[in-house]
């Protein structure tokens, strides 16, 4: 990756660096262009204007010596070249007929491209061809001939010590994007590698593995990698737990009864106890023994989505007053108080209903010390019951993993479920399945609190 990553960058950077150089070369020689032609016909306009001065011939003398001053004067001009930014200054004389002679012009310009048509209407031409930028500007000189003074300049964008400082700037460029490119990898790609590392060791088993947790202010994606990889094998570490947990428990719950059984069974078999005693007890084993086995099939089928609901408008209100009616017949150690504000229709399964609410009125029967209080209320758009036990409560640190599968705190537990450990995974389950909500948390009197909702009906 570090290496895909540092070619990444140098393509980058070079491809940016081609960019920006023949962008800033045309532009450039875009300018350079122009710049040289407007001050060639500033130039060629101001010689004119004094052509005057310069080519004054006296008209008293003979033609040879007129020559003669004229040849004099133009000397002048080479000198006035070298004083000027120009290559070539040239002075044109045109013949009687106006036409300007083409074997005096300077090398690469055509008496065509000086457009002899307008520089005797007397403007100014202007213009390059190539790499030489020319200017012509027509002047009257002496006994009123017409002159037009050409001057040439190569045009140079001025490039050759920028376009070298350009080169050794886009080398040093490629070479830093090279060392920020190896040094980014390397950051990149550690934690990449770290995690890598990690999760091959969590599916090997290795549990406990765990990554350095990133600081609370740094929410980039390699941060939130590494936490989401935590969350994992704690996750995974703590399903491993509840699951050898599970084991436990449920070998537990089913060698009992079945000790008991066989117990009885020999006891029966001896003589040594009365049948119809025996047989009681073994009818209760085996009732316990089902439920377990109902318990572990309804969870089953529940996770796998693989049950059907038979949903019908029905009145947990009512619904409440049965589990409670059913618990103190079973439970008369137990006060168990129902209280409702009336009718509560709800779009429910009502075997299942009546499932969820044994199961919480039964767990908080199981912890309570003299009463339990089921409430069924309104609140907006749901119907919400909630069952309050007077026992010693929920520590805070248990309180999001109550409904869990067979929960068991991670430090000294304040309480711990009995039986399978599968009734209140069974209700969250149940009422996730039928669009509601469930929730633990401290009742008013410092117990616990187990309440679900609904949506209420139309």
């Amino acid at each position: 990756m570090t290496r895909r990553l540092a070619l990444t960058i140098v393509g980058v950077v070079i491809t940016t660096l081609l960019l920006a150089g023949a962008g800033t070369l045309g532009l450039a020689a875009v300018r350079a262009r122009a710049t040289t032609v407007n001050d060639l016909r500033d130039q060629a306009t101001e010689i004119a204007a004094n052509i005057d001065d310069i080519l004054q011939v006296d008209t008293a003398t003979t033609s040879v010596e007129a020559t003669r001053q004229l040849r004099n004067r133009l000397k002048v001009l080479n000198t006035l070249r070298s004083l000027m930014p120009v290559d070539q200054i040239t002075v044109l004389i045109a013949k009687p007929d106006g036409t300007l002679p083409s074997d005096e012009l300077p090398s690469g310009l055509t008496v065509e491209q000086l457009q002899p048509e307008r520089l005797a209407a007397g403007e100014t031409i202007a213009d390059n061809t190539g790499r030489l930028a020319y200017a012509a500007a027509p002047a009257r000189g002496p006994s009123g001939r017409l002159f037009v003074v050409v001057v040439t300049r190569g045009i140079d964008a001025g490039l050759g010590p920028a376009f070298r400082l350009f080169l050794w700037s886009a080398v040093a460029t490629i070479l830093l994007g090279l060392a920020a490119a190896y040094l980014l990898g390397k950051r990149l790609t550690r934690p990449i590698r770290e995690a890598s590392l990690a999760t091959r060791r969590i599916a090997a088993g290795e549990l406990s593995t765990r990554l350095a947790e990133p600081a609370v202010h740094e929410h980039d994606e390699l941060a939130e990698l590494s936490r989401s990889i935590n969350g994992m094998a704690s996750s995974l570490e703590r399903s491993r737990g509840l699951e050898q947990q599970f084991l436990l428990s449920v070998s537990h719950d089913l060698r009992t009864p079945l000790t008991s059984i066989q117990g009885y069974a020999d006891a029966i078999d001896d003589g040594k106890v009365d049948p119809k005693r025996a047989a009681g007890i073994i009818r209760s084993e085996s009732r316990r023994l089902e439920r377990l086995v109902t318990d572990l099939l309804d969870l089953a089928k529940l996770q796998s989505r693989s049950f059907s609901l038979q949903l019908e408008t029905l009145d947990l209100s009512a619904a409440v007053h049965t589990a409670t009616d059913a618990a103190a017949a079973s439970m008369p150690a137990i006060a168990f108080h129902p209280v409702t504000t009336g009718p509560l229709p709800v779009r429910a399964d009502p075997d299942r209903i009546a499932q969820v609410l044994a199961n919480l009125v039964e767990n908080a029967a199981r912890y309570a010390r003299t009463s339990v209080l089921v409430s069924a209320r309104s609140e907006a758009m749901w119907a919400t019951v909630t069952v309050d036990d007077d026992g010693k409560g929920i520590a805070a640190s248990d309180l999001p993993h109550v409904f869990e599968r067979l929960y068991v705190a991670r430090e000294q537990p304040e309480r711990k479920e009995s039986s399978s450990g599968l009734g209140l995974a069974i209700v969250r389950e149940l009422v996730h399945a039928m669009g509601g909500e469930v929730e633990a948390g401290s009742a008013p009197n410092g117990g616990a609190r187990l309440s679900f909702r609904l949506p209420a009906a139309p």
